[in-house]
């Protein structure tokens, strides 16, 4: 049974992935933490569009749970021909002040569970010379972003990571792809208790499901969601790294510079 397998799927941009494609009539497999809102939205979606959703329960940050979800779809019959790597958290605040345990959970997310799936879901990808893997990067992939320093390296890892595997992969027939939203109207900020970084827009999830599709309709190795968004990476490139960091810093200081508090949050709550 061909299905769209979603990570971080109960909530913002996973959610809105899960809707489209739903719609759009592809059966999903839906993973994240929360099994109540996994339940109440594979049965929205099997109900609405007449499609089989079914869900894993996960904590994909444990180091065996890539493992045990690979299996998991094998016991269950399921041909992944499409992932969708979008779980991941972040954190705000000054490196030094932040909890290391958190900082180094995040990379085992982010990162590390991140190249465990596309490694196991790609092998038989490219047997069958077919698949799609989208990897939820983000802006702040492109540039050091200051009191934002871990998230912001494990998304330049991810966006590396995918256009280099858009290259080796495209004579197999799988498209690998980075998307990279920027901020986008989900509950981050507000369950992390801060507020939205200045002079920043934002966007729905759904507009960033739309950019995605685009995305991949044109063949992309990655995509950045927004006009504004992908203005500002394109005025960055003109300068010197340092000078960006200084002016992300300068700008971001005043709001998540204190030291007082370690606001990180799961991608559950926010997606980016």
């Amino acid at each position: 049974m061909n299905t769209t397998l979603i990570t971080g799927a109960s909530s913002g941009i996973g959610e809105a992935f899960a809707r489209r494609f739903a719609a759009l009539g592809r059966n999903v497999l839906l993973v994240a933490r929360s099994e109540d809102k996994l339940v109440s939205l594979c049965n929205e979606l099997g109900r609405i569009n007449s499609i089989r959703a079914q869900y894993v329960a996960m904590d994909l940050s444990k180091s065996d749970s890539p493992a045990r979800l690979f299996e998991e779809t094998e016991k269950r019959g399921l041909v992944i021909d499409m992932l969708i790597n979008n779980a991941g958290f972040g954190s705000m605040g000054e490196f030094a002040n932040l909890d290391l345990a958190r900082e180094l959970e995040m990379i085992d997310l982010n990162v590390k569970a991140l190249v465990d799936l596309t490694y196991r879901f790609l092998l038989p990808m490219r047997a069958r010379k077919h698949g799609t893997i989208i990897n939820v990067a983000s802006t702040a992939g492109f540039q050091p972003v200051p009191f934002m320093a871990t998230y912001a390296a494990t998304k330049a890892f991810v966006l590396c990571l995918s256009e280099a595997l858009w290259e080796e992969n495209r004579p197999h027939g799988v498209h690998v792809m980075a998307l990279c939203p920027g901020v986008t109207d989900t509950n981050f900020f507000e369950a992390a208790q801060i507020e939205m970084p200045p002079m920043r827009s934002s966007q729905s999830p759904e507009d960033v499901v739309d950019t995605a599709l685009r995305g991949l309709a044109r063949g992309k190795s990655h995509i950045v969601s927004g006009w504004t968004n992908l203005l500002m990476i394109e005025s960055e490139r003109l300068v010197p790294r340092s000078f960006v960091a200084r002016i992300a810093g300068r700008a971001l200081r005043p709001h998540f510079g204190d030291g007082d508090k370690d606001t990180s949050v799961g991608k559950e709550a926010k997606d980016k």
